[in-house]
């Protein structure tokens, strides 16, 4: 079965989604063949990548991969590969008519402080035949002189319109039947990253060409969420054993760790009809569960706490 990922990966720019100011701005740029140093940043699945590939395609043409070096910096991020693997490729002339070369540093906020100040120094010193784009969830990991020798473009998680409307390209491909509810969850799911989502829908074609929400909980080894509020319901009530009960055997059947299902009853405390108080301080005891799970705490002890603090509110 052919990788989804790379069957809907954007070609031109048109394919961008949901980035439309970002585009126009870069796709100026690539016209006139004057880039400066980039620095994409924003959520996962978001379209930063299919952006630097589109840009080396737009100007290099058919040999776009021999002007093109692509990195994981989360993979090869020591000051050794600064100074050999990218200085190498950096300090060569392209090929063609464009006059400068292409570094793409994914994930760029993995590399270590002393590799981005090697970094930096190559940036400078060849920035006449290679332009670096480089590429990253948070940019406050980047140092201030990367930052301030590249043009920032910060990239937004894409929007619930344009998420469905990509369904609906992607089903009409497929020949997929998506009911409207199945829509709504796959939007929940990928949370605008389309790459997740991708892989969500390829998961969930392979079981059956009719999609509705029960297909995407059994991909996605999620809980209903119907079940996770009749847990915050009952824990609210006071009828603790019945909680705690439903509760382990949902974590059990889908295989949930603590921090899933801490998730999952956030969004729901949300929903609850109840007044705008209690909901503040439901999402506080969420919090510092969280907090306590992510700091080593056992996690079935700090659900059960949880649920105790929900009544005790």
């Amino acid at each position: 079965m052919e990788i989804w990922i790379e069957k809907y990966r954007s070609r031109n720019f048109e394919d961008i989604i949901g980035q439309k100011t970002i585009v126009k701005r870069v796709r100026a740029m690539v016209e006139k063949k004057s880039i400066p140093h980039l620095l994409f940043t924003g959520p996962a699945g978001s379209g930063k990548t299919s952006l630097a590939l589109v840009i080396a395609k737009e100007l290099y043409g058919s040999s776009w991969r021999e002007n093109f070096l692509e990195l994981n910096a989360s993979d090869d991020r020591g000051i050794d590969v600064v100074r050999n693997t990218i200085k190498d490729f950096a300090k060569t002339k392209s090929i063609g008519n464009v006059p400068f070369k292409i570094i793409y540093l994914d994930e760029s906020d993995s590399l270590t402080k002393e590799a981005q100040q090697a970094l930096r120094r190559t940036m400078e010193n060849y920035s006449s035949v290679t332009i670096f784009i480089l590429s990253c969830n948070y940019s406050s990991k980047i140092i201030d002189p990367i930052q301030s020798r590249c043009t920032i473009f910060r990239f937004k998680g894409i929007e619930k319109e344009d998420v469905l409307e990509y369904i609906d390209k992607i089903a009409k491909k497929e020949n997929l039947k998506i009911s409207k509810e199945a829509k709504e969850r796959l939007y929940e799911n990928s949370n605008g990253d389309l790459r997740r989502l991708l892989n969500i829908l390829q998961s969930c074609a392979s079981v059956s060409n009719d999609i509705n929400e029960d297909v995407i909980y059994e991909t996605v080894s999620g809980a209903h969420p119907k079940e996770i509020r009749q847990i915050v319901e009952y824990a609210i009530k006071g009828e603790f054993l019945k909680s705690k009960t439903m509760l382990l055997d949902i974590m059990l059947k889908n295989g949930l760790s603590g921090l899933d299902v801490i998730k999952q009853m956030q969004k729901e405390v949300l929903d609850l009809d109840i007044n705008e108080k209690d909901k503040m301080k439901l999402i506080e005891k969420c919090g510092e569960i969280e907090f306590r799970m992510v700091e080593g705490s056992d996690e079935f002890i700090q659900l059960q706490a949880l649920l105790a603090g929900f009544y005790l509110k």
